[in-house]
């Protein structure tokens, strides 16, 4: 990989966050520490609680089940090397190790959008069409959706691999943000109308689409819903479906704003931020709203903490 002046580019600096140093960066170091430990160990519970009980063996908890151990992969690409950069106020990356990070990171980005969508299909399937729902949706066909997350993930991105392992630098060797995301690429490489439209095509079958479809499983949910003549069967009905709505809403509308929406200069200030919060705080949040909006799953925890109290 070289630029415009054909010296060859091995190693790229990430800034974190220039603003936080001295006791600032170990403060948010340890707090960033804590919440990566807490995130895990909060989706580790998940995992095992539907694994182990038997109230939780259906399709909507498995496919819950799958949603925590994405997250916890997805944190682990990137809060690893985030605390290294926010320890050392800035640190040096090999630009193998950056286009490999920004590889797993949108391949795993993609597969979480996927599931979500799953997700939404599974509530309009329960709600709408109940009578067939759990001869449609085995164990098969739960297996191969999930199957077909990844896969289908990992190969969208396929395409964004092959173009940043053919990039050439021109300028700067600066990555101003807290991990190589394709945003900030941008302002490194000499195609910089290639790569945004790279990222605008890409978007629309990994962002774009399954958000429609969320869409419309939801308004054909919602619609069923009204048909429901008792207010107490409504909003029962609704209870189920609502913790993963308030997900969807949260980790679609920081997508959309990030990669959908052109980001030139102060909006890449802002882009930090929103991925700060889509990265890091919403993982911890999603397992906690799931826990608790769903009434079989906290009914699962008060069970679990009542015994051992």
């Amino acid at each position: 990989m070289e630029n415009d002046n054909h010296t060859l580019v091995t190693e790229l600096l990430i800034l974190g966050f220039p603003s936080v140093t001295g006791h600032k960066a170990v403060a948010f170091f340890i707090l960033l520490l804590m919440i990566y430990i807490l995130t895990l160990m909060i989706n580790a519970l998940v995992m095992v609680l539907v694994s182990i009980k038997p109230q939780l063996h259906s399709p909507m908890y498995f496919f819950l089940q799958q949603l925590p151990l994405v997250e916890s992969m997805f944190l682990t690409v990137i809060v690893p090397n985030m605390l290294h950069v926010v320890w050392l106020e800035g640190a040096t990356i090999s630009v193998i190790g950056c286009i490999t990070q920004t590889y797993l990171y949108c391949a795993i980005g993609c597969t979480e959008c996927h599931l979500l969508t799953i997700m939404a299909y599974d509530r309009y399937l329960a709600i709408c069409n109940p009578l067939r729902y759990n001869t449609i949706m085995n164990t098969r066909l739960q297996k191969f959706l999930v199957t077909n997350c990844w896969v289908t993930g990992f190969l969208l991105t396929q395409v964004t691999l092959n173009f940043l392992c053919q990039i050439e630098f021109c300028g700067s060797r600066v990555i101003d943000h807290f991990f190589c995301d394709l945003v900030p690429f941008v302002e490194l490489t000499c195609s910089k109308f290639a790569l945004q439209l790279e990222i605008m095509i890409l978007s629309i079958p990994i962002i774009a689409i399954p958000f429609v479809l969320v869409i419309i499983s939801y308004i054909c949910v919602f619609i069923t819903i009204l048909g429901i003549s008792s207010s107490k069967g409504r909003k029962k009905t609704f209870s189920t479906c609502s913790s993963h709505l308030t997900v969807v809403t949260m980790y679609y509308g920081t997508l959309i704003t990030i990669y959908m929406v052109p980001a030139d200069g102060y909006t890449l200030t802002i882009n930090k931020l929103i991925s700060f919060l889509y990265i890091v705080v919403t993982p911890l949040f999603n397992p906690i709203i799931y826990c608790l909006r769903n009434h079989e799953m906290k009914n699962v925890l008060d069970t679990l903490f009542i015994k051992k109290k």
